[in-house]
């Protein structure tokens, strides 16, 4: 599931709930695209994320998407995959 707030600076949030996966990842992606400013994306509940959901979470941080409550584990993946490429 997908949540935006817009915020009084000019900004969005998007919170993620659920589950985060290949599958859904569009929606995701063309809400990004779409919003054009300054985001935030709330993980806070976030229960699972797969390798292609890392990837997005990966290339959304470099684009400058402030990550906020990322798990954990997503962090230590996402490590990963940089120090790969």
């Amino acid at each position: 599931m997908l949540k935006i707030q817009y915020t009084g600076n000019g900004g969005a949030e998007l919170t993620v709930s659920g589950r985060l996966q290949a599958d859904n990842l569009g929606e995701l992606a063309d809400s990004l695209e779409r919003l054009g400013r300054p985001v935030v994306l709330d993980l806070k509940d976030l229960i699972l994320a797969d390798e292609d959901a890392v990837h997005l979470l990966c290339a959304c941080e470099r684009d400058g998407v402030v990550l906020r409550h990322c798990p954990r584990y997503i962090r230590t993946w996402m490590a990963r995959v940089r120090s790969r490429s």
